[in-house]
């Protein structure tokens, strides 16, 4: 199984026969043994060059995450992997409205450990040696991974005083004059709008910018953002922005990790982060 993984994720026998320091006719054996251990055809042979076949897919990708997942928790029980920088997936608005503010106490507490903080819209996979945790919002529901709610929020739809005075808004199709606001790479916005029968091309169109840019955006006047409420309370607090509009099912953010047991750096990371979190 450890050649076929090799070969799987080389997809060369010699190359596989590096990774694991034999000989490329022993990974070929490897793999000949193990088709006929299982009963069916793992690789193609029928071409010029050797191809997985479709179970042979399965197979691999599964034994890579398998051996993938050995080699974590060995490394996360021995601290081989401790020196490592910890990497981090999260939101830009997150980021810069939540996380950043608070890190240097982190910092304060454990100025041995190295982060790398991916501040992206986009739903990084989380795989061994590579991102640790993310900081994901929604319902906590993403198969294959463990997820812990940090911090509940609704989503709320803001604007400036300026923009929107003090309008009665009592419909989402009133906001169909304004121009709104949604973070880059997500789609809250436009599901909000079509939840709501607004069409996404009506009134005078969007703007889809970093979540920081957004908040920004919106304190100016620029448009009507939806966000997670947690990010707008001091602003709304302060009248800078006015609340037209929260959904109340229940979701928020979510800390995501992989199964297993967390390398040290991460366990005083997430130990961190949930007090933070009590705190707020």
């Amino acid at each position: 199984m450890r050649a076929f993984a090799a070969y799987t994720e080389t997809r060369s026998v010699n190359a596989a026969g590096g990774l694991l320091n034999v000989s490329h006719a022993a990974i070929s054996q490897q793999m000949r043994a193990l088709e006929s251990h299982l009963g069916v055809a793992l690789l193609d042979r029928s071409g010029r060059k050797l191809a997985l076949t479709h179970e042979g897919e399965t197979l691999g990708r599964s034994l890579i995450e398998a051996f993938g997942s050995i080699t974590q928790t060995v490394e996360a029980l021995t601290g081989a992997d401790a020196s490592r920088p910890l990497q981090i997936s999260v939101t830009p608005t997150f980021a810069a409205a939540w996380l950043m503010p608070r890190l240097n106490g982190f910092r304060e507490k454990h100025p041995d450990i190295n982060l790398m903080i991916d501040p992206s819209a986009l739903v990084q996979p989380l795989e061994p040696g590579g991102i640790d945790m993310a900081l994901r919002y929604g319902d906590g529901n993403w198969p294959g991974l463990e997820s812990d709610l940090l911090i509940r929020s609704p989503i709320v739809v803001v604007a400036a005083p300026d923009l929107v005075g003090t309008r009665d808004i009592t419909s989402p199709a009133d906001l169909r004059d304004y121009h709104w606001l949604q973070e880059l790479g997500t789609n809250e916005a436009t599901e909000w709008f079509a939840q709501h029968g607004v069409d996404r091309d009506a009134g005078r169109g969007f703007t889809a910018l970093p979540g920081n840019h957004m908040l920004e955006a919106a304190r100016a006047g620029q448009g009507v953002a939806i966000v997670a409420g947690v990010f707008v309370e001091n602003d709304v607090r302060a009248g800078r922005l006015r609340k037209l509009f929260e959904d109340k099912r229940k979701k928020g953010y979510h800390i995501v990790t992989r199964p297993g047991v967390p390398r040290p750096p991460l366990k005083a990371f997430l130990t961190w982060l949930r007090r933070e979190a009590g705190k707020s």
